[in-house]
């Protein structure tokens, strides 16, 4: 099977076309940088250029495809709006993919995303969702709704080099789920007929708070963690503030996300479905307990490593008489 990964480079569609080459798949990636994707051709990915936003460089990618994975979506340091790429850049797609008669489309959308018509990024996801719905192709819909990667940068290493944490003063718990556990059913959607025309939730074991991942990360690190709460009125302001500008409306739209964060409800679904129709076993997926011990654990393996070799070098290190010896 020919398949063809948009958003390859990012968080989660690295992880996707990992676990796709591994599994023996022919795995094409529509990228807009080569450079930036060469990790992806050092994996076996055949590396096609095309950009969502120019729907005319898409169509060579499309070529002798049998399926497609779309993780794409716009970035915080995109020059494009949310709306550009994730809207009218995927509308162009799906539609290109209708016309080259590829039917099976696998989409990586957002959990609830109905309940926030006023954020962005959830809007679109909801109206795109209902797009693909009504395009006729042969659609699955997977809805994750955090990755625990993101926590490393957010909690772990600020805590472990002692530096603030910042926060909301209300978040709202999520269902973090390891980014390669996503990748795993996104794989597995394409054996899987019976995923086909249906929407399914793709989320941890239960949902965290911010404070619970402060305390964890604390035990496992043995360090205590400086905390700094943010007023949302002051990020409400700032956002408004930047739509001011057309240069800042794609980092508005993105700080919009954080009425979804700080709103107190909770991210979170029943799985039973998801497992039994994917035939996963829920136990083979990373908890957040596992994936945080099993992070600290590299780290503090590594500065034992890192302060072995250096009492090792002092060793060496010759203390040599300022006087000569006279004969």
């Amino acid at each position: 099977m020919k398949l063809l990964i948009i958003g390859a480079t990012g968080t989660l569609g690295r992880q996707i076309a990992r676990r796709a080459i591994d599994q023996g798949y022919d795995v094409r990636c529509m990228v807009r940088s080569f450079r930036k994707a060469a990790f992806l051709k050092e994996w076996g990915a055949e590396l096609v250029g095309g950009d969502l936003c120019r729907p005319d460089t898409v169509l060579p990618a499309l070529d002798g495809v049998d399926a497609i994975i779309d993780a794409a979506t716009a970035r915080a340091t995109d020059s494009l709006s949310i709306r550009q790429v994730d809207w009218d850049g995927k509308v162009a797609f799906i539609q290109a993919v209708k016309a080259a008669n590829i039917s099976r489309y696998i989409f990586l959308s957002i959990l609830d995303a109905e309940n926030y018509p006023k954020v962005p990024l959830m809007e679109i996801k909801r109206c795109t969702e209902l797009f693909l719905k009504e395009s006729g192709l042969d659609y699955t819909i997977l809805r994750p709704c955090g990755f625990l990667q993101g926590l490393i940068g957010q909690y772990s290493i600020p805590i472990l080099e002692g530096q603030a944490v910042w926060m909301m003063g209300k978040t709202s718990p999520i269902a973090y789920m390891d980014t390669q556990d996503i990748a795993r059913f996104a794989v597995k959607s394409l054996t899987t007929p019976e995923s086909i025309g249906h929407t399914f939730p793709v989320v941890g074991s239960r949902a965290w708070g911010a404070d619970e991942i402060i305390q964890l990360c604390e035990r496992l690190s043995g360090k205590d963690a400086t905390i700094w709460k943010i007023p949302s009125g002051i990020i409400q302001g700032f956002r408004q503030f930047l739509y001011l500008f057309q240069w800042g409306w794609n980092t508005a739209d993105r700080l919009a996300f954080l009425d979804v964060v700080s709103s107190g409800r909770s991210l979170n679904a029943n799985m039973d479905e998801t497992y039994a129709t994917f035939n996963i076993d829920p136990g083979n997926i990373a908890t957040m307990e596992e994936y945080m011990g099993e992070y600290f654990e590299r780290i503090t393996k590594k500065l034992r490593e890192i302060d072995y070799e250096k009492q090792k070098a002092k060793k060496k290190k010759k203390k040599r008489s300022p006087f000569k010896s006279k004969a």
